[in-house]
């Protein structure tokens, strides 16, 4: 099946839309009004809604939503992706026949989960490169989530832990981060009574725990484990801060799964207390990016993959 095919009538059809229409489509996104896409591309406001319009007639779907900002629909997003990659196959086409702008570095955006980030993923930026220049555009989002921001064309790369290949994206696997249940030792003395005498699960469920925000699971998954199919207790605390989250947990906020990277180093201190030693969380990482024949992206990836090689279980 070729590319086009397996992107769907849209992707198929991108070859022959006008450039000049894609890139005002564009604008319109990153501007978030037709008027500031005027603005940015120095036409006047009918002119940028004429070739919307045109686009959206070329395409057969509606591509924007008429919200203030505006936002694109899901053929939309294809459109915009479409844009974004062909803005970087320009630039670095420019690079290569140095005709483009010698002080301009390419930047990369990422999206990256809270947890990655704060572990392996920057000894992964520290090894690409230092030429070609370039500069990296971090987005910090849950794994189960990073990859909406490469269909948005937000990102041209991800730390996900999905294994299906967005459109358009080819898809690597990285490893599997290993999060440890520990707690601090005053958690333990207060909330788990005669804990380990009395088996971990019928204590679990009913003690306060922490939570990164409101879409991590892990906590949970592990207490449905251990307790048969109980959840985490309702007195959850929420850290959206990957250090500050392993802080709370050492001071006795709640119990909580860290990574082992961090764990680790605090269990050795006796500043944290392991509560299940044959029990852990692995969470599967995956490293999805665009189709690009890119150098830039293509050294990240190097990178990247190399330092997750040593980092993560494999």
């Amino acid at each position: 099946m070729s590319r086009a095919e397996d992107a769907g009538p849209v992707a198929g059809a991108l070859s022959e839309l006008p450039l000049e229409h894609v890139r005002t489509l564009l604008a319109v996104v990153d501007e978030g009004t037709f008027d500031a896409a005027a603005a940015a591309l120095h036409v006047t406001p009918p002119a940028v809604s004429q070739r919307v319009k045109a686009l959206e007639r070329r395409t057969g779907r509606v591509l924007l939503m008429r919200t203030k900002p505006v936002r694109p629909t899901e053929s939309g997003q294809v459109v915009v992706r479409f844009a974004r990659q062909l803005a970087r196959l320009e630039r670095d086409a420019r690079a290569e026949l140095g005709i483009g702008d010698s002080g301009e570095p390419a930047v990369l955006p990422v999206a990256v989960n809270a947890d990655s980030l704060a572990t392996w993923f920057l000894s992964a930026l520290a090894r690409v490169p230092d030429e070609p220049r370039r500069c990296f555009e971090l987005r910090r989002e849950d794994e189960d989530h990073t990859t909406s921001l490469l269909r948005e064309g937000s990102v041209m790369a991800a730390v996900t832990s999905s294994p299906d290949a967005v459109s358009g994206c080819t898809v690597r696997r990285l490893g599997r981060m290993r999060y440890l249940p520990v707690a601090s030792p005053g958690f333990v003395a207060r909330w788990l009574g005669d804990w380990p005498r009395t088996p971990l699960g019928q204590v679990l469920a009913d003690v306060p725990v922490v939570f990164f925000d409101r879409r991590d699971c892990l906590q949970d998954d592990f207490a449905r484990r251990v307790t048969g199919g109980r959840g985490a207790s309702a007195l959850r605390h929420y850290v959206p801060s990957s250090r500050g989250f392993v802080e709370a947990i050492e001071a006795g906020l709640g119990w909580g799964v860290v990574p082992r990277e961090q764990a680790e180093p605090l269990l050795r201190a006796g500043a944290l207390t392991l509560l299940d030693a044959d029990r852990f969380m692995d969470v599967p990482l995956f490293w999805q990016q665009w189709k690009l024949d890119s150098p830039a992206l293509a050294t990240l990836a190097d990178a990247v993959i190399a330092t997750a090689a040593e980092a993560l279980d494999q």
